[in-house]
């Protein structure tokens, strides 16, 4: 099976220490993150993916905003760079170790962050990446 998330959640990901929007919010993030770490693929998906499920039964869930359409286009461009190929819906990725510790070092760097401008989580992702992204529950050996 493929896990299907849109392109800033490529970015979110990264910093994940078990905070969210709600408690069926991360409970379903931390089963989308233990199917990661049991190998499954990435499927780069356009509109709400595996991780939005929760927020879509929520009044006027903001996964369906033009801001985070926006969000996607600039994760998509700032990670397609960095993997040296065009980032779009149907694209998968094989997330192991070395193309994790690659996405965190560009992430730490700046290089895959414009689409975090004006996120709510900002401080705490930057917080996450600035000590060597110690608590994350997503870690591959």
């Amino acid at each position: 099976m493929t896990i299907r998330l849109r392109p800033h959640h490529l970015l979110c990901m990264l910093t994940y220490v078990g905070k969210g929007y709600s408690p069926a919010f991360t409970a379903n993030y931390d089963k989308v993150v233990a199917r990661l770490v049991a190998g499954e693929d990435i499927m780069i998906h356009e509109g709400p993916d595996d991780i939005c499920q929760p927020l879509l039964e929520t009044h006027e869930p903001h996964c369906l905003r033009d801001s985070i359409v926006e969000r996607d286009a600039k994760a998509a461009h700032d990670v397609g760079q960095l993997l040296g190929q065009s980032l779009q819906a149907g694209n998968v990725i094989a997330l192991d170790g070395l193309v994790l510790e690659r996405f965190r070092t560009a992430f730490m760097n700046g290089a895959t962050r414009s689409a975090c401008t004006g996120c709510e989580w900002f401080d705490l992702c930057s917080t996450v990446s600035e000590t060597g992204y110690l608590e994350t529950r997503l870690n591959l050996c």
